[in-house]
């Protein structure tokens, strides 16, 4: 099997990451979660495998890594050290495959933009893009159809499609192309459910056992190439 970062955003499907990591356990890999501010609005980091501090269950930092891992003790005005470790690389060097679910609409934006402002995007930033990553968007169904996510999945096409052209697609085709061409990015795409907000459209998360489907067929397709 292999070894999964998974990267949660803050997106309200944030609230499956729980169980998503616990599933990627149970299908065999190994699983960390590296996770951004906003994520946490949604699902409580000490759940996840915790550590005992002082009788109370607490966040075991080897399972969910936060952004106050990537810079400890800035706010009491810590700096690096030469020797320190540097986190995102350290988290690049140990993951087989980075898995992005959910993928919030500001996450995308940032990736494509080549923002690093986060401990995810710095990972992002700093990923071999010839290792397999996946992800799997969820948002309001206005965010995912608007034309702003077709011209940054576009332009995520043209970074991971080898120097083929990239054909001007609707959304959903696009997301097909980027399937067939683009040998290290997989797409999981959202699906049409009653939203958080209310609203039934497509966006919502694809459910969990598909996206750990689309991890093994990729961990199956990577161990075929070796």
């Amino acid at each position: 099997m292999a070894k999964i970062l998974l990267g949660v955003t803050g997106s309200v499907a944030a609230i499956r990451a729980p169980a998503l990591h616990q599933q990627l356990l149970a299908a065999g890999h190994q699983a960390r979660i590296v996770a951004t501010s906003a994520a946490t609005y949604f699902f409580d980091p000490a759940a996840i495998d915790p550590i005992n501090h002082n009788g109370t269950p607490a966040r075991n930092p080897q399972s969910v890594v936060l952004d106050q891992d990537e810079w400890p003790g800035a706010e009491a005005g810590d700096r690096f050290r030469m020797g320190d470790d540097v986190l995102h690389i350290e988290l690049r060097r140990w993951a087989d495959i980075l898995l992005i679910a959910p993928l919030d609409a500001n996450t995308l934006a940032k990736m494509v933009s080549g923002l690093a402002d986060n401990c995810l995007t710095c990972v992002w930033r700093a990923w071999d893009m010839s290792r397999p990553m996946i992800l799997a968007p969820a948002m309001n169904t206005m965010m995912w159809e608007h034309p702003l996510t077709v011209r940054q999945l576009h332009s995520l096409a043209e970074i991971g499609s080898d120097g083929d052209a990239v054909p001007r697609l609707p959304l959903a085709d696009l997301v097909d192309w980027i399937n067939a061409n683009c040998p290290a990015i997989a797409i999981v795409p959202p699906q049409i459910k009653r939203l958080a907000c209310g609203d039934v459209g497509l966006g919502a998360l694809a459910d969990v056992d598909v996206i750990v489907e689309a991890v093994n067929r990729t961990v199956a397709k990577t161990q075929a190439a070796e």
